[in-house]
């Protein structure tokens, strides 16, 4: 896979699984992107999370996107830059309206936005399982 490639495999699968580490203790959850292109993978969390404080203090990140009809997975391993847009803040509210009750509670601020920019890809499928792995840089 090519990075175009691999950014529209994210595309069609949203969902990834996010590991961050604290301390020497690794964490894991489940998270919805917000948006994927050439410019990196962005995505949100509450000000008030753990989430945000280990990103905060270890921007360090892989992420894990599985789709079983391709039987295919790919991991993605980069760094975390912290991405200070109002603009941006006010659509991904205004298109989660889930994210609504909490920032009228707590403000705009409450929400913070990262992005992975660049990283380094690898590509796991049961066909490839036991070859080497190809790392594709993004």
């Amino acid at each position: 896979m090519d990075k175009q490639e691999i950014i529209d495999f994210i595309k069609r699968n949203p969902i990834v699984y996010l590991a961050t580490v604290e301390g020497k203790r690794p964490h894991v959850r489940g998270m919805m992107l917000y948006l994927v292109d050439e410019n990196g993978i962005i995505f949100h969390t509450g000000r008030t999370k753990d989430l945000q404080k280990q990103l905060e203090r270890n921007p360090e990140v892989e992420l894990c996107c599985f789709s079983q009809t391709e039987n295919k997975q790919v991991r993605i391993a980069g760094k975390v830059e912290a991405v200070r847009d109002e603009a941006l803040k006010k659509e991904i509210v205004k298109n989660r309206p889930f994210l609504k009750p909490w920032i009228e509670e707590r403000g705009l601020d409450f929400l913070t936005v990262w992005r992975i920019k660049g990283g380094v890809a690898t590509i796991w499928t049961m066909e490839t399982n036991l070859e080497p792995k190809e790392y594709i840089k993004l």
